[in-house]
């Protein structure tokens, strides 16, 4: 399991890259907010470690934009800030996890685990309903028909299914969609267009798109719908 830890206090990130890579996982080390959102962007990581406080670019700032690019990719915030607000803002901004200084290393490693447990069986390639999908080869087939999609229903999808369990906003998806440049931007309504387009396109796969009104929409299997 591969682990970016972003920390710039190098005694703690020495002592929990031993105790990470003990407990199993590979470490890699981030000592400000530039290089983990470098490496968060460049290279697969299954989770990552994000402090707030980071120099150069601060830890919130490279939460939402890696978030925007990876929104599958679990995180979990470990700060000293500990307010209300500051846990408030950094799950608004994406975080799947929040645990503030000082800590305890077993409770740390629990969290990342259960991280991993729900995030990790998508993986890079899912069977959902008369679905496959493959994030490697960027392939998506309903009952073995390639399925057409064009940049931004993929990315949309992707999203839907990485968020299977919670309803995605239209905030969510502007994010997603904001590092795109191969279609033409277009306002908030577009994002009506595409989830149109999408659920034909998934009419076969016995998944549905629901909208959860006032706050985004939800992936979910046809028997699992509420009238």
């Amino acid at each position: 399991m591969n682990l970016l830890l972003a920390e710039d206090d190098a005694i703690l990130s020495d002592a929990l890259s031993a105790q990470l890579r003990e407990a199993g996982f590979e470490v890699e080390h981030a000592p400000n907010g530039a290089v983990a959102e470098y490496l968060l962007l460049k290279q697969p990581f299954d989770l990552a470690i994000l402090d707030l406080g980071l120099p150069l670019v601060d830890g919130l700032t490279v939460l939402k934009r890696v978030r925007a690019a990876k929104p599958a990719l679990p995180v979990l915030v470990l700060t000293a800030l500990d307010s209300l607000d500051d846990r408030v803002a950094g799950l608004n901004a994406g975080a799947d996890d929040y645990l503030t200084k000082p800590f305890d290393f077993p409770e740390l490693e629990a969290r990342l685990r259960a991280l991993l447990r729900r995030t990790r069986p998508l993986g890079n390639s899912a069977e959902l309903g008369h679905l496959s999908f493959d994030r490697d080869t960027r392939r998506a087939a309903v009952r073995g028909e390639t399925l057409d999609l064009s940049p931004r229903e993929w990315m949309l999808l992707d999203l839907l299914l990485s968020q299977r369990d919670k309803v995605v906003t239209k905030d969510q998806i502007q994010q997603a969609w904001a590092l795109d440049r191969t279609e033409a931007a277009s306002g908030t309504n577009s994002i009506e267009v595409y989830i149109h387009r999408l659920r034909r396109k998934l009419e076969q796969s016995a998944l549905a798109i629901r909208t959860v009104r006032g706050l985004g929409y939800l992936l979910e299997a046809e028997a699992d719908q509420v009238s």
